[in-house]
């Protein structure tokens, strides 16, 4: 039987086609397995669009596989210029660590360090040692330990405390943490029994009161760091639970999520609760993060009455969430910085504390130097309100100064998405069909590195 000859065709134009060996040559920048797997994916976009009745040269397939090598290079963890206004944004990786912060990290991480070993007594030591100190002193806690977040603090905290047993939780603090983490889930995998009390709005110390039942280990109170209910509310306080709590014999642990130590009742946290405020109040066992207000790395901290933190600590859940050396030296390096008042320091600190005149005036001069530089984009500085973010504060903003960038020929999603593609990515946001980078999450050593990116993008 003669072969079809539309396939005999076909064949032609693949064995025309540039073998893996060649396209090689072009990917050296990559590891040769990464490279190989990149260049046999370009072959296989050829190939179908050759199917489709599609034209492709040897250099067309060459820029197919240049694509995919930069798609797989922004795959990888890179460093990303932070242009949204959002402080503490998740999905950029929390806060930015400071020098200090970083040198402690460089100074464990390239060698051994005495993580778990007493150099006093040469044996195993205490990796939260060091921290449970520092933590002590700027809480007035009794003793605390350090997982890695703070929800592996909340679950670790129930399966060591309340295991088989009932916890009770306002239905007003049945909160989701992010991404569907729900509280009555993490407490559903810590082996405890939730029980909930009171309404939406309005939960009174009668409703835990009546809930109370020997089968009960705890109170759980949520402080509701990401979202604010207002109008006809009412919640208990801790000092009346942390009562009633050691009147019938059951704890109270207080998830405090974004766990403040700021003691200032005034500036971008005023009104947020303060760890040290509920220790102070009666509450057993506090919960927080390391990565939220304290503006350091991802961590969670539990902190309270020693002989709870003792049995947590000895919990064999602890061993799967316990931080490395690199959090740990970074969270003491943190702490440090807020226990000798050198918080401002930390970049997260920093960047709240910029006044909105100082933003102008950088806003300001970068827009003058770019609509110097441009030649048919319109660069503006412009007012805007930057964010906590994180889950923090969701009804504080800060007056921030961005960047407004327009052009008559490239739309504003177009003009973000070259910038998220660039070797040092920068990320905005889009408000009315105009590209805003705020100033206030971006670094003044990082202006000239945007202003570069725009003028490449736009001219």
């Amino acid at each position: 039987m003669a072969e079809d000859p539309g396939n005999e065709a076909l064949g032609e134009r693949f064995r025309a086609l540039p073998p893996v060996d060649r396209l090689l040559a072009g990917l050296s920048d990559l590891p040769h397995l990464v490279a190989r797997d990149v260049a046999r994916s370009a072959l296989d976009r050829a190939r179908a669009l050759i199917r489709a009745g599609g034209q492709i040269t040897e250099d067309g397939v060459a820029d197919i596989a240049r694509r995919l090598a930069d798609e797989h290079s922004l795959q990888l963890m890179t460093p990303v210029i932070n242009a949204t206004g959002v402080m503490i944004h998740t999905n950029l990786g929390r806060v930015p660590l400071g020098e200090s912060q970083l040198e402690a990290v460089r100074r464990v991480a390239g060698g051994y360090s005495n993580l778990e070993f007493d150099l006093v007594g040469g044996r195993r030591g205490d990796r939260y040692a060091r921290a449970r100190r520092t933590i002590a002193a700027l809480t007035g806690a009794e003793s605390a330990v350090v997982v890695n977040n703070n929800a592996a603090a909340v679950l670790v905290t129930l399966s060591a405390l309340c295991d088989a047993k009932e916890v009770l939780v306002s239905r007003g603090e049945l909160i989701e943490i992010g991404d569907e983490f729900r509280i009555p889930d993490v407490t559903a995998s810590s082996g405890a029994r939730l029980v909930e009390v009171g309404t939406t709005n309005r939960t009174h110390l009668s409703d835990y009161e009546r809930a109370i039942t020997p089968a009960s280990a705890a109170i759980l109170k949520v402080h509701p760091s990401n979202y604010r209910v207002v109008g006809f509310t009412s919640a208990v306080t801790t000092k009346d639970l942390a009562r009633l709590g050691r009147g019938r014999g059951v704890l109270l642990i207080y998830d405090m999520g974004s766990g403040s130590l700021d003691d200032a009742n005034e500036g971008w946290t005023a009104g947020e609760p303060k760890v040290s405020h509920a220790i102070e109040h009666g509450a057993d066992i506090v919960t927080f993060s390391g990565d939220k207000l304290l503006g350091g790395p991802q961590a969670g901290i539990i902190a309270g009455r020693k002989d709870l933190i003792d049995r947590i600590a000895r919990h064999p859940l602890m061993r799967a969430v316990r931080p490395g050396k690199m959090s740990l030296a970074a969270l003491e390096a943190t702490l440090t910085l807020h226990l000798e008042g050198r918080r401002n320091e930390l970049p997260l600190w920093r960047m709240a504390s910029a006044t909105a005149e100082h933003l102008e005036e950088r806003a300001t001069s970068l827009a003058q130097v770019l609509s110097e530089r441009l030649n048919d984009a319109k660069v503006e500085a412009r007012l805007v309100a930057a964010v906590a973010g994180g889950g923090t504060l969701p009804d504080t903003e800060l007056a921030s100064w961005a960047i407004a960038v327009t052009h008559p020929e490239i739309g504003a999603a177009e003009i973000q998405r070259a910038l998220r593609m660039r070797a040092r990515p920068v990320v905005g946001r889009i408000e009315d069909d105009v590209v805003l980078l705020d100033l206030r999450t971006v670094a003044p050593e990082e202006e000239a590195v945007v202003a570069d990116a725009l003028v490449e993008i736009l001219n």
